[in-house]
């Protein structure tokens, strides 16, 4: 009665909209700015802080705006007024793929930007024509990381942290423990980045129509001004924002082109989908902690080296699968994975819980820009596996340690007096270094976990221990190379996972999907209007890291962690 309920009042809302789109001119374009904090998701949110604050910006809307011009006979396309896109690969290969999925439709999809970089141009090469602002030009190209090494600047303070990997290539403490990049993590992050490009270059080549060959010289010899832009290639005519209906005119008539927010009231919606049974949507975005999730209040930064993002919490997404397991109308499950893992226990309960639902429904995982370690542990459930060619997964291994702070309360006069009883409750002691023995239990422990990941890895993706091992041991991938590898099923993102999804549970393309939610949803350090006021009053960077040390904490209690390298580094961006 409910689901009927709820189904009768969104069709009564789409047949006032569908009258008044109808009644309405649509624009032959619809303008749509993409923002650089371009997020695959709507943020979660209480319904108090929707009210109070602005929509963010997501993938999710965007994906549906697309669609809905897509749908209309009237339009002709769109216009994407690009920024500066410093978005994750794998958020812009999404990006890519809805544009694809417009063109495919008969509509023209038109990239416009004062400049174009690395990951603007990267969108734009994808698109029927790119246009460039007179004066504008295309920033230096190429993919580049930077990875800092804090062992010398920790030591002069007197700290110090003893790692203890699984191997070399499990490398999320490197940055704190080493002064420089080992062997392995050298070669790793070369194939990482050698990935990243070449998916770059190759993209380039296709959209532009140029020989790869001759286009890496054009992409080594960037920067270029509005007209070199043109002379190499790179975009198809400088045209100001202002002349764009002129540029776009059809038979000497001006286009009409009008930004989104004023044209979607005049394009047609989308029908509701029917039925009550849907597709779930569960969400493991930031670190895997003990305890419960968190969600980044809006306008903090994120502290990558502290986990300052979102956190996903066991007790939290535990409840949210036996909620969908409980709940017979979702057919099937979705998981979003954006994580780049945390503590080992918390992944093996959601992997768990997540078991026992795909013991009964289908159960997918998507993986975002950065699925590894225990980003990668929470997808073995999975019947199928998607990611996008640019997300950075893998990273199957396990490590502990810990921050040695006898230097610095020396330094500080401080004096210590220990009572202890129990041979080992003081291993994990910040007095002092592991001794000989004591790195010996603490190897022993990871080495159970490590063994415990790989069974679980080799029985999902029906492979034997030595094959796991192979790829494992804390390497990291790009989602092509996890394909090849075998660690993932399909290059492909959300609408694929759902698609597959219907299909599975026998439901039709119009099936919902609704996202599983607990009652109450943690936002933040602080709660209620706290983190409205923190935002406001430009006190968001405490806020986030009030978070952030929160959740350093609880992983601190987790003497062996699933961390991916991208915990410190982040996922890879062409910016």
């Amino acid at each position: 009665m409910k689901d009927s309920l709820r189904y009768a009042a969104e069709w009564t809302s789409y047949a006032v909209e569908q009258r008044k789109a109808w009644a309405s001119e649509a624009p032959d374009y619809a303008l749509i700015v993409i923002e650089p904090d371009l997020a695959e998701l709507p943020p979660v949110r209480p319904p108090w802080q929707r009210l109070l604050l602005p929509d963010e910006p997501s993938m999710h809307d965007l994906a549906d705006a697309l669609r809905a011009v897509g749908d209309d006979p009237r339009t002709r396309g769109v216009v994407l007024h690009l920024r500066a896109l410093e978005l994750p690969a794998a958020t812009l290969e999404s990006l890519r793929s809805h544009i694809a999925e417009l063109r495919a439709q008969g509509k023209r999809v038109i990239a416009w930007a004062t400049q174009y970089g690395t990951g603007s141009l990267y969108v734009a090469s994808s698109c029927d024509e790119v246009l460039l602002q007179k004066g504008g030009g295309i920033a230096p190209l190429g993919v580049m990381r930077t990875y800092p090494f804090l062992a010398g600047a920790l030591e002069q303070v007197g700290l110090r942290f003893d790692a203890v990997p699984i191997s070399p290539y499990k490398s999320a403490a490197d940055t704190l423990a080493r002064r420089d990049m080992s062997s392995e993590s050298r070669a790793m992050a070369t194939w990482l980045i050698e990935g990243a490009y070449e998916e770059f270059v190759q993209a380039l080549a296709e959209g532009r129509s140029l020989e790869e060959g001759a286009l890496k010289a054009v992409i080594d010899g960037a920067p270029y001004t509005d007209l070199e832009a043109v002379e190499h290639g790179l975009v198809d005519a400088i045209v100001s924002e202002e002349r764009l209906p002129t540029h776009l005119a059809d038979r000497d008539e001006p286009a009409v082109v009008e930004r989104w927010q004023r044209a979607r009231k005049a394009v047609v919606p989308r029908p509701p989908a029917r039925g009550a049974r849907h597709i779930g949507l569960l969400r493991i975005e930031g670190m895997i902690v003990d305890g419960e999730s968190r969600h980044a209040p809006r306008g903090a930064p994120g502290i990558p080296l502290l986990g300052g993002d979102a956190r996903a919490g066991d007790r939290t997404v535990v409840q949210e699968a036996r909620k969908a397991l409980e709940d017979d109308d979702v057919a099937a499950l979705v998981v979003w994975i954006d994580s780049p893992g945390g503590s080992a226990t918390a992944s093996e309960a959601m992997a768990a819980a997540l078991d026992a639902v795909a013991e009964r429904k289908p159960v997918l995982a998507v993986m975002g820009a950065v699925a590894g370690s225990g980003g990668y542990y929470v997808a073995t459930p999975a019947r199928h596996i998607f990611a996008r060619p640019g997300t950075i997964t893998g990273s199957i291994g396990v490590l502990s340690g810990k921050m040695v702070v006898s230097g610095l309360l020396d330094r500080m006069r401080i004096n210590r007096e220990v009572i202890a009883r129990g041979e080992g409750i003081r291993i994990y002691d910040g007095d002092r270094p592991f001794s000989t023995e004591e790195e010996a239990i603490v190897r022993r422990g990871i080495q159970r976990t490590y063994d415990v990941f790989v069974a679980r890895v080799a029985a999902s993706r029906g492979m034997s221990i030595e094959d796991v091992e192979a790829v494992a041991a804390g390497r990291v991938w790009t989602g092509r190379q996890a394909l090849a590898h075998g660690l993932i099923d399909t290059l492909g993102g959300l609408d694929d996972a759902y698609a597959m999804a219907r299909e599975l549970a026998g439901l039709g393309p119009r099936a919902a999907r609704r996202e599983i939610h607990l009652r109450r949803d943690r936002i933040g350090p602080l709660a209620g209007l706290a983190t409205a006021a923190a935002v406001a009053s430009g006190l968001a960077p405490a806020t986030s890291l009030a978070a952030s040390l929160e959740t350093m904490l609880l992983l601190e209690r987790a003497n062996a962690l699933c961390l991916c390298p991208q915990l410190v580094f982040g996922a890879p961006r062409l910016v």
